[in-house]
């Protein structure tokens, strides 16, 4: 058999790579001029199959070759049969001996084994299918023959010609490759790879990508939406198999010309040379905007070097690229530019598993990106540098978050000896906007009176819990509480990991401070414990105080700050509980703040997410409104102390009023009204400043929905119309001597109209 004259010169060099338990067989296709697939190639089927006869237990085949071409476990063992199959032919010497059929045999066989050899030791590695159907018409031919022979002696040879045919074609069959092309068959012309192209179906993936994206769509998915984010395709498909839909996402790293590919590919070896040390971590937006600068300098200087065009625009897209793969966090970036996304979960053990999302207008999804165990480790180096928290056998969990240019994210991680199979990873995509009580209106966790009281709770200078289970919107809701703050007052802020929406809110005039504190998860670090960050506070002067999330000891620390703050300023945080009383319980009996401590809280707002009776949607809302009274010794629940001002109603999918809160039987709203000249000893005018308050918040949401303008319902604008709204309550009491509801909302509304228009010139 002749020689491939591209393997006489060395070329299909090859590597086993080890990745946990999986045997990565990796090609080098560098030097070849033609691509390295084994569904279009027949010399690349060949190469896979003699390497596969040589070394055993190979779990993925890759060639490389500027892109990763990527066959999974199944494709690999479809091929590994073929090469047991080739080895155990070859050993079997006899077989195409033609001394074992005797003399009286060996010239009739000598043409027919020279084309069984051929079959065999060739075509078997280069076209299986083909030899398998050209096994199966010689075998028909020659029985045609066999029953025209009169003559016994060649009778005989034609019967072991035969036999032979059968043992291989048996054989053969016996391969899931043959068995699952078996309906392609009929009809079958050599060199046609067409059946091959419906079984084979690499990964492809440039090869400075450590993660792996299944590019192909589903072929039985039915495509439900579609749409673009910049340069990078979306496509979401349900699946004929599964409840779950499939992400299915299309970067433009993936449909590179081979001239940008190759610019792209020198730039990033020139840039890898230098890799950010921790000191350039401490500013990230810097960090990135420093390689930003020199990698399109880099680029448009290789592109001109080597004499390729390229516009302004492909210079940006590459260095963008370039940045997300060198100092960033490669596809998890792609899917945070997502303001869809609300999650993202990454498990280990790497390489198998797919990331999984929750999508706004689908929930939860796979996606077709699979991260392997280098990028997860890489991953984990930079956030270690980014947070400055260590991640390693003694501290196996690290909570923190990320700023990229489209989104910021809180990041959980978890790694040996917690999580025994590797590092998995979950990332919460903070929106990129404050959320407001507009706008959770609108999306229909609460409701306008539900956003009046907040409102009137939050410039009473209440002290509130947001409770609820994980995912239900209780850091959301808390920033949405902090918009309401007027601008004037003064903020502090203690978190963790940076959630609230400090940054936007500063850009926006606010007066706030935030401050960092050690996770609760940490057992060591530079960072400032919780309890310590609250009661410094305290020495920080006249401030609002919000509290990311109340997890641990410093929640004896925060009800310091509730007892000394309550009656001068907001003071609200976030905790772990899906009642009134389960927050009760988890503050005094797991977090050992005493009963007295407890008392106060003023309002326990608890948010849970509601399902569907099929169990596949889910909806977040605001559950109840409860205050906590105070005249109550051992259990607040058997005592009496938690008065539902809002309860909400499964059936009207909508927070309901209280007897209590109609009836103005609420110590909390009437010991607001006692601090307030026109209130006080008067239900009526209070319930009348919430009403008022109701209908300035819903007549927001109204004329967003009538221009059709969603803007309006973010932070600018509701903090500007919250601004307006007291600066107008303060004229008509300078101007009348009372609150005049009717008078303040109309004002207001017109002011609000005029306002609109103007925006909109």
């Amino acid at each position: 058999m002749p020689e491939n004259p591209e393997e006489k010169k060395g070329f299909f060099s090859y590597d086993i790579i080890k990745e946990g338990d999986e045997n990565i067989l990796r090609i080098d296709c560098e030097q070849i001029t033609y691509l390295p697939s084994i569904e279009y190639n027949a010399v690349a089927m060949s190469k896979a199959i003699d390497i596969l006869a040589e070394v055993s237990q190979v779990s993925k085949i890759v060639f490389v070759q500027k892109r990763d071409y990527e066959y999974d476990f199944y494709q690999t063992q479809l091929l590994s049969e073929i090469a047991k199959l080739y080895l155990k032919l070859t050993k079997q010497k006899d077989l195409f001996s033609l001394y074992s059929i005797g003399a009286e045999c060996a010239e009739w066989f000598r043409s027919r084994y020279a084309q069984m050899r051929l079959l065999v030791f060739r075509m078997l590695k280069e076209d299986p299918l083909g030899a398998y159907v050209e096994l199966r018409r010689e075998l028909r031919k020659e029985s045609l023959e066999l029953e025209k022979s009169v003559d016994a002696r060649y009778v005989n040879c034609e019967n072991k010609y035969i036999s032979l045919i059968k043992y291989l074609t048996k054989e053969l069959e016996a391969t899931r490759l043959i068995t699952i092309s078996a309906p392609y068959l009929p009809g079958y012309k050599l060199g046609d790879r067409s059946t091959y192209q419906k079984i084979f179906k690499p990964t492809i993936r440039p090869d400075f990508m450590y993660t792996r994206l299944m590019a192909a769509f589903p072929a039985e998915g039915q495509e439900l939406e579609s749409y673009q984010l910049g340069s990078t395709e979306i496509t979401i498909f349900s699946l004929p198999d599964t409840v779950q839909y499939l992400y299915h996402v299309l970067p433009p790293e993936f449909k590179l010309s081979e001239e940008k590919y190759e610019v792209l590919d020198l730039a990033r070896k020139i840039m890898a040379e230098h890799k950010p040390q921790k000191q350039e971590f401490i500013e990230p937006e810097r960090m990135r905007q420093v390689f930003y600068n020199v990698g399109h300098d880099l680029i448009e200087e290789l592109a001109n070097y080597r004499g390729i065009r390229l516009k302004e625009e492909d210079i940006d897209e590459l260095t963008e690229i370039l940045v997300r793969y060198t100092v960033g966090f490669g596809l998890i970036e792609v899917l945070l530019s997502d303001e869809k996304i609300q999650d993202i979960s990454i498990n280990s053990p790497m390489g198998r598993i797919p990331m999984f999302i929750v999508h706004a207008d689908y929930e939860d999804c796979m996606t077709n990106i699979i991260p392997t165990p280098t990028e997860a480790e890489s991953w984990a180096s930079k956030l270690r540098m980014l947070s400055g928290r260590p991640l390693d056998e003694a501290n196996p969990i690290l909570d923190t978050e990320i700023e990229i240019p489209m989104a910021r994210a809180r990041v959980g991680v978890i790694a040996p000896p917690l999580d025994p199979t590797g590092i998995a990873y979950s990332f919460r995509r903070h929106r990129d906007k404050p959320w407001t009580l507009p706008l959770f209106i609108k999306n229909k966790m609460i409701d306008p009176l539900a956003a009046g009281i907040i409102s009137f709770l939050v410039d009473g200078s209440r002290t509130l819990l947001v409770a609820g289970t994980r995912s239900a919107g209780k850091s959301s809701l808390l920033g949405a509480i902090l918009v309401e703050l007027m601008r004037r007052r003064r903020v502090l802020t203690i978190e963790d990991t940076l959630e609230l929406p400090v940054s936007a809110l500063r850009n926006l005039g606010y007066n706030i401070q935030s401050m960092k504190v050690r996770s609760a998860l940490s057992k060591t670090g530079a960072e400032v414990p919780a309890d310590e960050g609250i009661r410094t506070s305290l020495r920080l002067g006249d401030s609002a105080l919000f509290i990311g999330e109340v997890r641990s000891t410093e929640a004896l620390a925060l009800f310091e700050a509730m007892r000394v703050g309550a009656m001068a300023n907001t003071v609200a945080g976030t905790i772990h509980g899906d009642s009134p009383y389960g927050v009760f319980d988890r503050i005094v009996n797991d977090l050992k703040v005493p009963r007295t401590s407890f008392k106060a809280t003023d309002i326990i707002i608890v948010c849970n997410p509601v399902k569907s009776a099929d169990g596949l949607h889910r909806w977040r809302r605001v559950t109840q409104i409860t205050e906590v009274r105070k005249e109550w010794e051992k259990d607040p629940m058997l005592e009496h102390a938690f008065i539902d001002l809002m309860k909400y109603d499964a059936i009207t999918d909508k927070l309901q009023p209280s007897d209590d809160l109609l009836n103005g039987n609420s110590d909390i709203l009437k010991a607001i009204a006692g601090n307030v000249k026109d209130w006080a000893g008067n239900w009526d005018a209070v319930w009348d400043n919430i009403l008022l308050r109701t209908k300035t918040k819903e007549a927001i949401v109204k004329i967003s929905n009538d221009l059709k303008d969603p803007e309006l319902l973010e932070a600018p604008f509701v903090i500007l119309c919250n601004d307006m709204f007291h600066k107008l309550c303060d004229k008509v009491k300078e101007e009348t001597g009372v609150l005049d509801s009717k008078r303040i909302f109309f004002e207001w509304n017109e002011w609000m109209k005029t306002e609109v228009k103007k925006k909109r010139i």
